[in-house]
C-alpha cells in the first residue's frame, strides 16, 4: 500500500485550568503567522452550555471524540493547501453552571437515563460478551484506577489525595473514582501548520512534532438502542487500525517496548478496557492486570484525578502529550478519543520529527 504523505506539525499546545496556566505562547505564534500575511482556519470544541443535539456547525466539534476529530480536519486542510490551523476550546464547568444546570445539561440521554446508567448497561453488554461477572469488572476496573494513581504520583511528585466518599458504589460496577470528574474551568489551544510554514517560522525541530497518523471509526448510532453494537467496539478497532496505517507504526511494539506514551480515554472503566482489547496490547482480559503493573495508560492520571471538562478532555491530553514527548526520551505519543456512550473513536498518534 503506498505511503499516505502527511506534513501536518503540532508546533504550539497550552491549556489553562482553573486560572492555573497560559494561551499566551501559542497566541504569540499565531501571531507571527497572521503577521507572515498567512490566515489561520479555527476548528471549535463546543462547549457544555451548547445543545448537545442541535444541528452541528461547520468547523465545530462536539463529544469527548471531538478533538480527535478536529486534528483529522487540521490535517486534511493543512493537506489540501492550507498553512496553519488552530483548534481552540472554552469550558466553564466549574463556574459557569449551577450543579442543577450542569446535571441537566449532561443528561444528553434525558434525565431519566443518566450517563452512569448508560455506561452501566454498556459495560453489562461488554461483560457479557467477555464473558466475566461483577466481581471481575470490578477488580479490573480497581487495577485500572491503581495505573491512574500511579501516573497522577509520577507527574505530582505525590499520591492524590481523595475523601473516602469517592471509594464508595454510585452504580452496581462503578465507584466514584472510576468516573470521571467535570469538575473544572479549561480553555486549551492546539496550533497546526505546514512543514512549509514551520521553516518559515525558523522552528526548531526538536520543538515541533509531527501529526503522524489520525483513524476514526462510528458505529450505527448513539444511546441505549445501539448498546451491543458500541460494546463490541469493531469501530475502535477499525480507528486504531487506521491510525497505525497511517502512521506506518506497529504501536503495540513501540509502546512495550518503552518507546512511547500512551493516554487512554478513561471516563469509564469499560472505555480503556476497550481500548487494550481493541489495540491488541492485551489478548484477553485477563492479561489486564499484569499489563496494568508493568505500563501507564495515561499520561495525565486519568479523567477522575487529571478532571475532564466535558469534550476536552482528550484535548488537554494532546497538550501534555505534546510538552511530555518533547521532554521525555519517548519517540511517539498516542491520545484516544470516545465520544458519547461510545458511538465515536478516534486515535491519533504524535511523533518526533522527523522519523525514519
Amino acid at each position: 500500500m503506498p505511503k499516505i504523505i502527511t506534513n501536518t506539525y503540532l508546533i504550539s499546545a497550552a491549556k489553562i485550568i482553573d486560572g492555573v496556566g497560559s494561551l499566551q505562547d501559542c497566541i504569540d505564534l499565531e501571531c507571527r503567522i497572521h503577521a507572515r500575511g498567512y490566515d489561520i482556519s479555527v476548528l471549535t470544541i463546543e462547549p457544555l452550555s451548547a445543545d448537545w443535539h442541535s444541528e452541528l456547525q461547520p468547523n465545530s466539534f462536539r463529544s469527548g471524540c471531538g478533538p480527535i476529530e478536529a486534528l483529522a480536519q487540521a490535517q486534511q486542510l493543512i493537506e489540501h493547501g492550507s498553512h496553519a490551523v488552530v483548534i481552540t476550546a472554552e469550558d466553564y464547568i466549574k463556574t459557569g453552571f449551577s450543579r442543577a444546570e450542569r446535571l441537566e445539561k449532561m443528561s444528553i440521554y434525558g434525565i431519566g437515563y443518566p450517563l452512569t446508567e448508560a455506561y452501566t448497561e454498556l459495560s453489562q453488554a461488554f461483560m457479557q460478551l467477555h464473558q466475566i461477572d461483577d466481581d471481575q469488572f470490578k477488580a479490573l476496573a480497581s487495577a485500572l484506577f491503581d495505573n491512574h494513581q500511579a501516573s497522577y504520583a509520577a507527574i505530582e511528585g505525590q499520591s492524590p489525595q481523595i475523601e473516602p466518599k469517592w471509594f464508595e458504589f454510585i452504580t452496581p460496577l462503578f465507584r466514584g473514582v472510576d468516573c470521571a470528574n467535570p469538575l473544572v474551568d479549561f480553555s486549551g489551544r492546539l496550533l497546526l501548520c505546514s512543514d512549509e510554514l514551520r521553516q518559515q517560522l525558523c522552528l526548531d525541530k526538536s520543538d515541533v512534532l509531527e501529526l503522524a497518523g489520525v483513524g476514526l471509526g462510528q458505529a450505527a448510532g448513539d444511546g441505549k438502542a445501539h448498546l451491543s453494537e458500541i460494546s463490541r467496539y469493531q469501530h475502535l478497532t477499525q480507528a486504531y487500525q487506521e491510525c497505525c496505517r497511517r502512521a506506518e507504526v506497529d504501536f503495540c511494539r513501540e509502546f512495550k517496548a518503552h518507546r512511547a506514551l500512551l493516554e487512554v480515554y478513561t471516563c469509564y472503566p469499560v472505555v480503556p478496557l476497550a481500548f487494550l482489547l481493541s489495540s491488541g496490547l492485551v489478548d484477553s482480559l485477563d492479561e489486564v492486570p499484569h499489563f496494568l503493573q508493568q505500563y501507564p495508560v495515561t499520561v495525565t492520571g486519568g479523567m477522575n484525578l487529571a478532571r475532564a471538562a466535558w469534550n476536552t478532555p482528550t484535548l488537554n491530553a494532546l497538550v501534555e502529550c505534546f510538552q511530555g514527548l518533547l521532554d521525555s526520551d519517548k519517540d511517539m505519543a498516542m491520545v484516544h478519543g470516545n465520544g458519547g456512550l461510545g458511538y465515536r473513536q478516534g486515535v491519533a498518534l504524535l511523533r518526533k520529527f522527523p522519523h525514519g
